[in-house]
C-alpha cells in the first residue's frame, strides 16, 4: 500500500486459491472471570456517568439561586433525572442497543459498519452519519475532561473560600498530569480503577440514602408524572432544565463503545446491581438535602458530606473525575484508530503501550490536540457551571446519530416489520431529538464550542475520504492493469534477480506504482513478485482462519489480500508468518518490501475546492509511513518516490 493510500472497507471475493486454516478459539476474555469484568467495568464504563452528580442536580438547579427553593420544582427536577436514568441508559442502552453488537463490539462506528452490512453495500447517508457520530465525540472527549475534573476541585470552595484562588491552577496541573502520563500506559494503574470507583459509588450512594431521611416527600420524584409537570408547566424554564438534566446521562454511550472490552452482561449487571441504584440515591438525597436546607442549592453534592469528611471526599471525587477522564482519552484514541482503519483519517502514528492487551494504545497527535483542547476551554470558561452550558450538545448529537443508525440494524439484520421497527426506534428517537432541542437553546452561551470542535472534525473527515477516493480514481486512470503488465513482461523479458519483492498497494488490480518505477529505473524483477493489498473488514477483528487470500497470477506473479477489522493493527510481518506456516514459501531473509512514496500537489482540476485541496495535502504530510504503520522491518523496505497532482 503506498504512502498515501489508506485501507478502506471492501468486499474482496475470494480467489480460488484462497487458503483456510482450521477455526480458532475466540480468545476475548478468556480466562477472565466475570466478576472481574464487571469490576473493570466500574472504573472504564462508568466513569464519566458516576461523576455526573457533582454538577447536574446543581446545573438543573441553578435559577433557584435566584428565585428561591420551590418543593414542586425540585422534586419534579429529581423526577426528570432519575426517569433519564431508567429511560435513556437503562432501557435505551442497556436493554436496547447493546443487543445490536457488531460481533461483540459497540460504538458509532462499530455500528454504522453494522448498519452498512445489513443493508448489503456502502450507504452514503449511513457513512455521514457514522462521521457524524465519530466528530461528535471528539466534542465530548474534550469537554469532559475539563468538566468533570474542575467540578471535583470546586469541592475545595465547599470547605474554605480560601481555596478559591487555586482551584483553577490545581485544576490545570491534574490535566496536564493526566495527559502527559498517557505516553507511558495507563495498564498498572488501570487495575486500580474499579476498585476506586466501586468505593465512589458506595459513599455516594450512602450519602444520599442518608439525606431522603432529611425530607422523605422527595420520594415522590419516583412518579414521573412530578418531572412531566415541572417540564410542561413552567414554559422556556422547564425546556432549558431539560438539556440540564441531560448531564445526568452523558457517558452513556459508554455502555455501548467499551461492549467489545468488558462484554455485554458484565456492563448490564454492574449497572443495575450497583451504578443505577447508587445513582439515583445520591440524586433523591441532594434533591432532600436542598428541600431541607434551602442554602445547599450553591452544591448539594459536597454539601451532603459531613464537614470533618469534607477533603476525603473532594480527593475521592477528584480521582473519580481523572478516571472518568482517562476512560475518555482511551475512548478518543480507540476511536482514532478505528476511524484510521476505516479510511476516515489520515495514518497517524499509534504507539502500544503493553505488550500483552492489543487495546492499550497511545496516539501522540491526538492526545495532544486533546490537551490543547481542554486547556483552552478550562481558561475561557473557568468553572464548572460556566462549562455546563457548553457540555450536552456534543453528546445528544452522538445518541442521535447512535440511534439512528439502530433503526438500520433492527429493520434489516433483524427483519422487524417497518410498522414495528419505526414507532420501536422512534420512540427513542423523539426523547433523543427533545433533549437535543433543549441543548441547542444553549449554543450562544458555550454550546458553540462543542459544535464548533465536531464541525471542524467532520470536515478533516469528509476531506481525508474525499481526497483518497480522488486520488485512487486518478491512479486507476494513469495506471497499467495488473494482467496487462505480466502478458508484458512475458514479451520483454527484462533481467531477473533472485529473491521475493513484495509490493503493497492499494487496488491489486492495477500495477504498482513502486513497481514501475523499479522497472522504469533499475530495469529488474525479483524472481518471485508478490502484489499485496491491506483490507480493512467492516467488522471489529479478522480470524486467523481468514487473514488472508492467495491468487496466482502467472508463474512468478501472485496476488495476496491480507485481512484485518478495524479494531486490529495491520501487522504484515505477523500474516506473512502466518502464511509461512499455511505452506506458503518465502524467505523473509531474501524478501524485499517495495513501497510507493508520493508526494502531493494541489490542482485546479482536482474536483475539490482550493482550500480542500491544501487540507488534503497537509492531511497526507501527517501520515506516518507505511513502513511503521504496517509494522515492516525498515531494513527490508525499499521507497520508491514520485510527485502526484491531487
Amino acid at each position: 500500500m503506498s504512502q498515501d493510500t489508506i485501507p478502506t472497507p471492501a468486499a474482496v471475493t475470494p480467489s480460488p486459491e484462497s487458503v483456510t486454516l482450521p477455526a480458532l478459539p475466540d480468545p476475548e476474555h478468556q480466562g477472565e472471570g466475570f466478576w472481574t469484568l464487571m469490576l473493570g467495568s466500574m472504573g472504564v464504563v462508568y466513569g464519566d456517568i458516576g461523576t455526573s452528580p457533582l454538577y447536574a442536580l446543581q446545573a438543573a438547579l441553578d435559577h433557584m439561586k435566584t428565585d428561591g427553593v420551590v418543593e414542586s420544582e425540585v422534586i419534579g427536577i429529581v423526577s426528570l433525572l432519575i426517569w433519564a436514568l431508567f429511560f435513556v441508559v437503562t432501557a435505551k442502552y442497556v436493554f436496547f442497543l447493546m443487543r445490536a453488537d457488531n460481533k461483540g463490539e459497540g460504538g458509532t462506528l462499530s455500528l454504522m459498519a453494522l448498519a452498512q452490512n445489513a443493508l448489503g453495500r456502502r450507504s452514503r447517508w449511513i457513512f455521514l452519519l457514522g462521521v457524524a457520530g465519530a466528530a461528535l465525540f471528539s466534542g465530548d472527549a474534550i469537554i469532559t475532561p475539563a468538566i468533570s475534573v474542575l467540578s471535583a476541585v470546586e469541592g475545595l470552595n465547599t470547605a474554605s473560600s480560601a481555596f478559591q484562588p487555586y482551584v483553577l491552577p490545581i485544576a490545570v496541573g491534574i490535566l496536564v498530569s493526566l495527559f502527559v502520563v498517557q505516553s507511558g500506559g495507563t495498564a498498572k494503574v488501570a487495575t486500580y480503577f474499579g476498585p476506586i470507583m466501586v468505593l465512589f459509588f458506595g459513599v455516594i450512594g450512602a450519602l444520599g440514602l442518608y439525606h431522603v431521611a432529611d425530607a422523605p416527600r422527595v420520594l415522590n420524584a419516583f412518579n414521573p408524572f412530578h418531572g412531566l409537570r415541572f417540564l410542561f408547566g413552567h414554559g422556556a424554564t422547564g425546556f432549558v432544565t431539560l438539556g440540564l438534566i441531560f448531564l445526568a446521562v452523558t457517558g452513556a454511550e459508554a455502555l455501548y463503545a467499551d461492549m467489545g472490552h468488558f462484554g455485554r452482561k458484565p456492563i448490564q449487571l454492574a449497572w443495575l446491581l450497583f451504578v443505577l441504584p447508587s445513582l439515583v440515591c445520591n440524586y433523591l438525597g441532594q434533591g432532600a438535602l436542598v428541600l431541607k436546607d434551602h442554602s445547599a442549592v450553591a452544591n448539594p453534592f459536597y454539601m451532603m458530606a459531613p464537614a470533618w469528611t469534607l477533603i476525603p471526599f473532594v480527593v475521592l471525587a477528584t480521582v473519580a473525575t481523572i478516571i472518568a477522564s482517562q476512560a475518555v482519552i482511551t475512548g478518543a484514541f480507540s476511536l482514532s484508530r478505528q476511524a484510521i482503519q476505516l479510511g476516515l483519517l489520515p495514518r497517524l502514528e499509534i504507539q502500544h503501550t503493553s505488550a500483552t492487551t492489543e487495546g492499550q494504545i497511545f496516539v501522540p497527535r491526538v492526545n495532544r490536540t486533546l490537551l490543547l483542547g481542554v486547556l483552552l476551554l478550562v481558561f475561557l470558561f473557568r468553572t464548572s457551571s460556566n462549562l455546563a452550558n457548553a457540555y450536552g450538545i456534543a453528546v445528544t448529537g452522538t445518541m442521535v446519530v447512535t440511534t439512528s443508525l439502530s433503526f438500520f440494524v433492527v429493520w434489516k439484520l433483524w427483519r422487524w416489520p417497518l410498522a414495528a421497527a419505526i414507532p420501536f426506534v422512534g420512540m427513542f428517537l423523539m426523547i433523543d431529538l427533545a433533549f437535543m432541542a433543549a441543548n441547542l437553546v444553549k449554543v450562544l452561551e458555550g454550546g458553540w464550542v462543542p459544535l464548533s470542535l465536531a464541525g471542524l472534525s467532520m470536515i478533516v473527515m469528509w476531506t481525508w475520504v474525499r481526497g483518497t477516493e480522488l486520488l485512487a480514481r486518478k491512479t486507476h486512470r494513469d495506471s497499467i492493469p495488473t494482467a496487462d503488465l505480466i502478458r508484458m513482461m512475458e514479451k520483454s523479458r527484462p533481467t531477473r534477480v533472485p529473491g521475493t519483492a513484495v509490493f503493497l498497494t492499494g487496488d491489486p488490480n492495477v500495477a504498482p506504482s513502486a513497481l514501475m518505477h523499479n522497472l522504469k529505473h533499475n530495469k529488474v524483477l525479483h524472481e518471485r513478485i508478490v502484489i499485496m493489498n491491506v483490507v480493512t473488514k467492516p467488522t471489529p477483528r479478522v480470524s486467523e482462519a481468514n487473514r488472508f487470500e492467495r491468487e496466482k497470477l502467472s508463474e512468478d506473479f501472485t496476488r495476496v489480500t491480507l485481512y484485518f477489522g478495524f479494531m486490529e493493527t495491520p501487522r504484515v510481518p505477523a500474516a506473512m508468518a502466518l502464511m509461512r506456516k499455511c505452506g506458503v514459501k518465502f524467505d523473509i531473509m531474501t524478501t524485499s518490501f517495495f513501497l510507493g512514496k508520493r508526494t502531493l500537489k494541489c490542482s485546479p482540476a482536482s474536483g475539490m475546492p482550493q482550500w480542500q485541496d491544501k487540507l488534503f495535502v497537509n492531511l497526507s504530510k501527517q501520515a506516518i509511513n507505511a513502513t511503521d504503520f504496517f509494522s515492516i522491518p525498515s531494513d527490508r523496505v525499499v521507497e520508491m518516490g514520485a510527485q502526484v497532482t491531487i
